[in-house]
């Protein structure tokens, strides 16, 4: 049975909408966790080098990046709503342990407990999209606004989340931070048995086990090795991270060959349902969310570092993002009844690249009125255009019974690329300053999402037939799945010309 919001009654959807958006509001200030307080956690376990400092958040990104692809599958066999509140739980229960990591001696395992609280949002950001997805039909203006709505509460949660980190780090004490956002999560996960219907879990498919242990372990080794490489050098050490890098290629190699020829109906990325065209948005997709994860850590580390704010003022700095994310999200629910996901996603790359060239060549004495608003403002509108419509192209152009696998593919491709492009830029960072001798200078060469977003852009000169409309969508593709008394499943396609 299907079942649409038409169904909920209007307050029960807002409640539900809501919740669903909270999971990307909650995932993204546990994000901003670790950037606003890196000098404060960095300076407790008596860290300094910029590899060390990055892995605070590159940790949580790369368990986000990566779980999230098999996370979406999970939902489809094991029931969406299941597993959103099993991810609710999961991450309200790991964020309570993050912050007893203030009693360890080692920093090893505040990064261990970083990692896994990045299961939470991985279970969550994809059943959370594949319940919105299988609640409202495809092509509906009302779909494509709960998409962007959901999309904006990125800036939004991210503003939250530096905003109590600053003031518990500053007034009270920084593990405080992550015992609030357990306390906020778990109101969240005991609201779910009471807000998401029970019909939304009536999706069952068969598990992938050998493509998800494949997928895993080469995104999981390539990550690793580039984000341990600051660490452990390129030049002195090369060998471990060259090793790791050569593993993890060869092994996402064979997942790809093998999820070309699957022994299963339902690979976990079915490659042959995916158009050349597709990929070139995940290309896009994935360049220009890397330059915002570099931004993101490097406008911090530099108003922290270099023009000596505290957290709260950097917070204070940062706020506009909450508002110019909120109109970008609003915007692009407009602009994508108007013209194509195509250009929506040109616009936002060209918000990424800009951003990072402001952040790049902002002197360290000038006002923050200048360039440092600017690139507050224009950057997020690169957030809140590309993710909304990355994933209603790819949830319009899935099955029913693929919103799981529709919505972990975006995810993936966001938080992998955030995770993936710190560890390139603080390579670079290393490679530039090893001896922290120029600040200025190293973190002005960690700035290559600069190139990232150019890249991304350029690659934006496709045919126009990315967007495909609302009806032509529907009507090429509706499957639905049938689940018998018995237990047997049957997927019958219906494809009418």
């Amino acid at each position: 049975m299907t079942i649409y919001y038409a169904d909920f009654g209007l307050v029960r959807e807002i409640a539900f909408v809501t919740l669903i958006s909270c999971a990307h509001l909650f995932t993204q200030a546990c994000l901003a966790q670790t950037v606003a307080a890196v000098g404060i956690i960095g300076d407790f376990f008596a860290l300094s080098s910029p590899g060390e400092l990055s892995w605070f958040t590159a940790a949580y990104s790369l368990t986000v990046g990566t779980f999230i692809l098999p996370a979406g599958r999970w939902g489809d066999v094991y029931g969406t709503r299941k597993l959103f509140i099993i991810g609710y739980g999961w991450f309200a229960l790991s964020s309570l342990i993050t912050g007893f990591a203030a009693y360890c001696s080692s920093p090893i395992l505040i990064h261990v407990f970083r990692a896994l609280q990045g299961l939470g949002p991985a279970i969550l950001l994809p059943n959370g999209l594949a319940l919105l997805g299988r609640s409202y039909p495809n092509g509906s203006s009302r779909k494509n606004m709960v998409f962007c709505i959901f999309g904006a509460c990125a800036p939004v949660g991210y503003v939250i989340g530096s905003l109590m980190m600053a003031i518990f780090s500053e007034f009270v004490w920084w593990p405080w931070s992550f015992w609030w956002l357990a306390a906020s999560l778990a109101v969240c996960f005991v609201s779910c048995f009471f807000v998401i219907p029970k019909e939304l879990d009536n999706i069952v498919l068969e598990l992938d086990v050998v493509g998800t242990i494949l997928g895993v372990g080469g995104l999981v080794l390539v990550n690793v090795g580039l984000n341990q490489a600051p660490s452990v050098g390129w030049k002195d050490s090369p060998g471990d991270t060259i090793v790791l890098l050569i593993l993890g290629v060869l092994l996402f190699a064979v997942f790809v060959r093998f999820e070309l020829h699957p022994i299963t109906r339902f690979p976990i990325v079915p490659f042959r349902d995916l158009s050349a065209n597709t990929a070139l948005v995940f290309a896009c997709i994935a360049l220009g969310w890397s330059s915002f994860g570099i931004w993101l850590y490097y406008w911090w580390v530099f108003s922290l570092n270099l023009r000596h704010h505290s957290a709260l003022v950097v917070t204070a700095c940062q706020s506009p993002a909450a508002i110019s994310g909120g109109v970008a999200a609003l915007l692009t629910g407009y602009l994508l009844g108007k013209i194509s996901p195509r250009t929506v996603i040109l616009c936002a790359m060209v918000a990424f690249t800009v951003g990072n060239i402001l952040m790049a060549t902002t002197p360290v004495d000038q006002s923050y009125w200048f360039q440092s608003l600017w690139s507050v403002i224009i950057t997020p509108f690169g957030m809140d255009m590309s993710f909304p419509s990355g994933t209603i192209i790819l949830s319009d152009s899935m099955p029913h019974h693929y919103q799981g696998l529709a919505a972990s593919l975006i995810g993936t491709v966001v938080n992998y690329s955030i995770a993936l492009g710190l560890g390139i830029a603080g390579s670079v960072e290393v490679a530039r300053d090893p001896d922290e001798s120029d600040l200025l200078a190293g973190y002005r060469a960690a700035c290559v999402g600069i190139a990232l977003g150019c890249v991304s852009t350029s690659e934006l000169d496709m045919p126009e037939n990315v967007q495909r409309d609302a009806s032509e969508e529907q009507s090429a593709k509706e499957d639905t799945v049938d689940i018998e008394n018995s237990g047997e499943k049957r997927v019958e396609k219906e494809v009418e010309v």
